[in-house]
């Protein structure tokens, strides 16, 4: 119950942050400074002295608070990770002092060959819950490093990781679109999850099993006009959510 509360209280905050009222973003930044800190922390002995990439990753932050919304439906820590990540390593990428350690990118590796695995046994990626509890670690770490993937490194680096038989970065370089878009797809597994059960089976047979609308329409015992309208209807929705 506490938590929910503490919940609702950021919410409010973001909300009030949004509308201009810098005594909320305030709050908000002091309240979630030790997640601040625990990604400047990974930064450290690279050149810059620490009080300036406390400064870049409180950028970060005002950043996430801007750009979150509530239906994204994720905890606003993960969320906001990344966008700390982001503001940091964009500065270290420009100032060429960037490095990702070799445990982050091992780490990288064994999530990104979980997601493919699970994707190829359910036809659709891992929710932020479920590679959390595979691997055991909080979401908000899961988010660091999965941001990591994106930190420029050689395309000769070792992939770091067991059973990898000597491979390189360069053979995963077909999948970088999918690394990319990795997020989103989260997300969008999140979303189907929440649709009533005969929305749900409209998409899965439009987009999953590559129906066409004809052949919903016999499936669902409805018009073909009918599954037109409810997956413009549908999509409409679902593109709302995703919305950033």
């Amino acid at each position: 119950m506490k938590r929910v509360l503490e919940y609702k209280k950021t919410l409010f905050l973001i909300k009030l942050a949004k509308q201009g009222d810098e005594d909320a973003k305030n709050s908000l930044i002091m309240n979630n400074s030790p997640l601040v800190k625990s990604i400047v922390k990974r930064y450290k002995n690279k050149g810059v002295e620490y009080d300036d990439l406390y400064q870049l990753g409180c950028v970060g932050f005002v950043k996430a608070i801007n750009n979150f919304d509530d239906s994204f439906n994720v905890r606003f820590s993960t969320y906001a990770v990344p966008m700390i990540a982001g503001e940091i390593k964009r500065f270290l990428r420009d100032d060429g002092s960037v490095k990702v350690s070799r445990s982050i990118k091992g780490q990288y590796y064994l999530i990104q060959r979980f997601i493919d695995d699970f994707r190829q046994k359910n036809d659709a990626p891992p929710t932020v819950s479920e590679i959390s509890k595979k691997f055991n670690i909080d979401e908000t770490e899961l988010m660091f490093v999965m941001e990591s993937s994106k930190m420029p490194i050689s395309i000769y680096d070792s992939l770091d990781s067991e059973n990898s038989s000597g491979q390189v970065v360069l053979d995963k370089l077909c999948n970088q679109n999918e690394q990319d878009e990795l997020i989103d797809k989260m997300m969008l597994v999140d979303i189907l999850r929440k649709l009533d059960k005969k929305d749900k089976k409209l998409i899965i047979l439009r987009y999953f099993r590559d129906k066409t609308q004809s052949e919903v329409a016999r499936i669902l015992n409805v018009s073909q006009v009918q599954v037109s309208r409810l997956e413009t209807k549908i999509l409409g929705k679902m593109k709302n959510k995703l919305k950033d």
